[in-house]
């Protein structure tokens, strides 16, 4: 007799069964009151099935996928744990680098899962509604194991037990926390443009790829494994921001202008947050492996001018910043750095003025500015130490209203001269860094006059630690910061003499001895 047998469904047939299938349109309710934020940002869709997967991933492949991963990527993270993996580091500075990136990029990751959430349940079309869920997954894992990677530092040294407190306080971790609050109370267009073009393409390939080599670079297979672990992800999510601003581009003309103004507005609001990023880079790791002048021009100015070429066939137009970045890229990071060293007493990590050798090293990789701008305050601050004059800047910075990086960045053209803008909106005043930021701005103020500036708030008496009473006739906002934020004195001031590089010095010795 015959038998049916039941062909075996390809890829793509599959693909389709597992995540377009599974759609419906509503009946009882209408489908623009089940998903009211697809319309309000002006963006136009007429066909979601024109939405193409280019990996065409399903759950259940999924799953066995990652789990692969977090096998190979938990065990070494053991076996490094296990052989006191944080003394085979090339340095003890080098432990300021995580002290760093853990209170800036674990809280992050754990904002894009909620962001990403938030798309997939207003997405009306299946196909970005389940990469957008399985991008949110991808986030929560990156929170995790990063969170994870760097935990058994913190049975060792100072400073890495309250980033969480201190991520929405201290007021160098502003600006990430800024970044991601404007894009998550965007709406879901927006959002993929802010995080799922500019953080995952301008910003995750700099932080992942020469960043974690630096860390291999340095000994730290930890920071390694996990951050490449993370960038294997990267591909899908930079593939599922640049499928968004096609698909839109492609459904309706009048979506160009509203997506230039995006990709305008987050590349800009991208590259201000790469400061601290290529401040590690170029002066937290004791072994470098590239300078960030040369991971922007990879990463930044080749590959991001390719895809801005492959864009202006839709009538994307290159970044209105882009020219301002590819000269900033000689300026930030020395700029971040020195706005760091000043501020010795109001960060969970040490600082420290570059040896010989270092200066030389920067001298080699910008050689048009750093001898000239940066390298004389380098060598005055040495002597001054020397003297027992360490600097020590004791003021509340003064932020940016949008970026909210702190005004430190010079003026276009002009290394010499700080750039600063002041825009009066309803009587009050607000200071911005640069003209894109008092631009963006300008288009929506009433959400930036919202914006949390954490030093601003302090000196407006608004952070105030437990048992503490803000209205008492000698109360002093600046006494009472460094408990607000829960901050480790021993994690601060200058590393030379400091408890973590006595103990490291210790230990590593025991460790060789024994």
């Amino acid at each position: 007799m015959d038998m049916k047998v039941a062909k075996k469904l390809g890829l793509k047939e599959r693909y389709t069964l597992m995540t377009r299938d599974l759609a419906w349109d509503t009946t009882y309710q209408p489908m623009d009151q089940v998903f009211p934020q697809v319309g309000y940002e002006g963006i136009k869709i007429h066909d979601w099935n024109a939405w193409e997967d280019p990996f065409r991933l399903t759950m259940d492949a999924y799953w066995k996928y990652q789990a692969e991963k977090e096998r190979k990527l938990y065990a070494i993270l053991d076996a490094f744990n296990q052989n006191n993996g944080h003394l085979s580091v090339t340095d003890a500075r080098y432990i300021n680098v995580l002290k760093l990136f853990l209170g800036s990029t674990p809280p992050l990751e754990l904002m894009a899962a909620r962001g990403f959430s938030m798309v997939a349940r207003q997405m009306v079309g299946a196909g970005p509604r389940v990469a957008c869920m399985m991008q949110s997954v991808d986030e929560y894992r990156h929170f995790q194991t990063q969170i994870h990677s760097i935990s058994n530092y913190n049975k060792f040294y100072n400073g890495l037990d309250e980033f969480a407190h201190q991520q929405s306080r201290m007021w160098y971790l502003s600006d990430g926390k800024s970044f991601f609050d404007d894009a998550i109370t965007a709406g879901p267009f927006e959002f993929m443009v802010a995080i799922g073009f500019a953080f995952e393409y301008v910003l995750t390939n700099i932080l992942f790829v020469p960043f974690i080599s630096g860390a291999a670079y340095n000994g730290d297979m930890a920071a390694m494994t996990v951050g490449f672990s993370a960038q294997s992800d990267e591909a899908r999510h930079m593939t599922l921001g640049l499928e968004c601003i096609k698909f839109m581009l492609e459904q309706d003309p009048d979506n160009l202008p509203i997506v230039q103004r995006w990709i305008d507005k987050w590349t800009w609001r991208g590259t201000r947050k790469l400061a601290s990023v290529g401040m590690m880079m170029d002066y937290m790791l004791p072994k470098r492996i590239m300078s960030f002048k040369e991971a922007w021009e990879i990463y930044f100015e080749q590959n991001g001018a390719a895809l801005f070429k492959d864009l202006a066939r839709y009538g994307i137009q290159v970044p209105k910043c882009f020219a301002q970045t590819v000269e900033e890229k000689e300026h930030i990071t020395h700029q971040s750095w020195i706005g760091f060293y000043m501020k010795p007493d109001a960060t969970p990590f040490h600082t420290w003025v570059p040896s010989a050798e270092e200066l030389d090293w920067l001298s080699e990789k910008y050689p048009n500015t750093f001898d000239k701008y940066y390298r004389p305050v380098y060598e005055f601050w040495a002597e001054e130490e020397k003297a027992g004059r360490r600097f020590n800047n004791k003021t509340q910075p003064m932020n940016c209203q949008v970026c909210v990086s702190t005004i430190k960045f010079n003026e276009p053209g002009d290394p010499l001269q700080q750039c600063f803008r002041e825009t009066v909106y309803k009587g009050e005043k607000f200071h911005f860094c640069s003209d894109h930021c008092q631009e963006i701005f300008a288009h929506e103020p009433e959400k930036y006059v919202q914006t949390y500036v954490s030093s601003h708030q302090a000196l407006q008496g608004n952070c105030v630690p437990e048992g503490v009473d803000a209205s008492a006739p000698d109360f002093r906002p600046g006494e009472h910061i460094a408990a607000y934020w829960r901050l480790d004195k021993r994690a601060t001031g200058d590393f030379n003499g400091s408890e973590d590089q006595h103990n490291f010095a210790t230990w590593r010795a025991l460790a060789t001895k024994n």
